[in-house]
């Protein structure tokens, strides 16, 4: 049992002395083709340390401006007047008495009075023109007739389904262009649907504006739609 146990330990010390040697000679090959540096080969690196940069300071606030010193004020004395001097009295000397001289005055006629003319009367401010009034519009019998432009009206289909029929008069006023500028219903077809597709449709209408003694003038038109089922 003893044997046994020597033998074990003796293998395993025989082990590591082959790993041991295996090491060595890998290290002695490494070394010898300078894959690694010897230690007298090895590279001394030098570390310089960088202080951090200093934080500048804020310059000092200027010293406040000192006060100048009061300035002396002298006091200068106001000299006296003196009063002025009083004339002396001159002695006037008596002139001698003279004799009065008469004069002889021829009267002149007198002016005669002027006679003064009345003013002249003020003019009359002119007076002040009339407003024109704007001239009435041209009375047209027919729409359709001044109108190049003038697709028929749709028939709404609910009025259809529903079998609406009536005629819607319309009143339609133009511009000095022609251009349609208000529409109504003076005659009404009895249903609000026929009537809004009458109104819609002529407010889609291009006409040409009326004249009177030629020259271009505001018009009113009547326009009628019957609306039928066929």
């Amino acid at each position: 049992m003893n044997e046994n146990v020597i033998e074990n330990r003796a293998g395993k010390v025989v082990g590591l002395l082959f790993v041991l040697a295996i090491h060595l000679g890998l290290l002695y090959l490494a070394m010898s083709y300078k894959l690694i540096p010897p230690p007298q080969e090895a590279l001394v690196m030098m570390v310089d340390l960088i202080n951090p940069p200093k934080k500048e300071e804020p310059p000092p606030p200027p010293e406040p401006p000192k006060p100048e010193p009061p300035k002396e004020v002298k006091l200068v004395k106001e000299k006296p007047i003196k009063p002025k001097p009083e004339p002396k009295p001159i002695l006037a000397v008596e002139a001698p008495a003279e004799t009065p001289t008469e004069f002889v005055v021829e009267k002149q006629p007198e002016p005669e009075p002027i006679k003064e003319e009345p003013p002249a009367p003020e003019p009359e401010p002119p007076a002040a023109p009339e407003p024109v009034k704007p001239a009435a519009p041209v009375q047209m019998s027919e729409l359709s007739v001044a109108c190049s432009s003038r697709p028929e009206p749709n028939y709404p289909p609910a009025s259809r389904r529903m079998g609406e029929q009536g005629q819607v008069k319309l009143r339609v006023e133009l511009d000095e262009s022609g251009k349609i500028t208000s529409v109504k219903v003076v005659e009404s077809s009895g249903f609000s649907r026929l009537d809004n597709a009458g109104v819609a449709t002529v407010k889609n209408w291009r006409c040409e504006a009326a004249t009177r003694d030629g020259q271009p003038a505001r018009a009113i038109a009547t326009q009628v739609f019957d609306f039928k089922l066929e």
